[in-house]
């Protein structure tokens, strides 16, 4: 496929559709921002509780920074950057913490205002799973930014497993994912699939390939242009150490 065909497609990403449309009264735009708010909300307050002690500080502080996001133009101001959603909402929070900080904590936040609805119990949870380290806010961001979307596209392969009724196969192969296919007994996973062990084998090489594309697929809503995909993968990936 020649590569203008492949543009218009590109701009129709959802991080391209807020830049495209970037005023404060355009639906489309506000649900492609509210739909990666909500995709991407844990790293901001993995961010957040890493710069306030109190949880329920974090969780309020998270919450009015994307009422904040969703109700004000602040997609005009954006720096030079703001072609990676990533960047863009690290530095809108940074912003948000220093110019709103003392104003939010003097009133009641909210404000009878709709709020995004986020699993605040889980992303506690997650939290308290990790491992002590001495990561700055920001690189901690990073890395919970490079998981996060790593799971979205695992919960997409799993999805799209369960609808073509293979989600066995997925949990029987998806440790390929991870770079352990060595240590996966294709004998015994053919066995209980039923088929030969090279159709096993086969059908891992497709799960790797499939997952493949949706990384590319989840990275690309979050870039302005296609050319930024193969290194944004990169910073995410270095990110995690791999």
């Amino acid at each position: 496929m020649s590569q203008s065909s492949e543009q218009p497609r590109f701009a129709t990403t959802q991080w391209s559709l807020v830049l495209q449309a970037a005023q404060p009264d355009n639906s489309a735009a506000r649900v492609a921002l509210e739909t990666l708010c909500r995709r991407y909300w844990f790293p901001l307050y993995a961010f957040a509780r890493r710069r306030v002690s109190e949880v329920h500080e974090a969780q309020d502080l998270t919450q009015e920074f994307f009422l904040h996001l969703l109700e004000k133009n602040s997609l005009a101001a954006a720096s030079p950057e703001r072609g990676r959603f990533r960047c863009f909402l690290l530095s809108s929070l940074k912003n948000f913490l220093l110019n709103e900080w003392d104003r939010a904590t003097a009133q009641k936040r909210g404000g009878g205002r709709e709020r995004l609805s986020l699993d605040w119990e889980t992303g506690e949870s997650r939290l308290s799973l990790e491992p002590a380290h001495s990561d700055t806010p920001e690189r901690e961001f990073e890395r919970q930014w490079a998981l996060t979307l790593l799971d979205n596209v695992v919960r997409r392969l799993q999805d799209e497993f369960a609808t073509m009724g293979k989600l066995r196969q997925f949990e029987l192969l998806k440790e390929t994912l991870t770079g352990s296919r060595a240590v996966l007994d294709y004998g015994v996973i053919a066995s209980e699939l039923q088929v030969s062990e090279e159709a096993a084998r086969q059908a891992a090489h497709r799960l790797r390939k499939r997952y493949r594309e949706f990384l590319r697929e989840e990275v690309a809503a979050t870039v302005e242009q296609e050319d930024e995909v193969e290194d944004e993968i990169g910073r995410l990936f270095e990110a995690l150490g791999a």
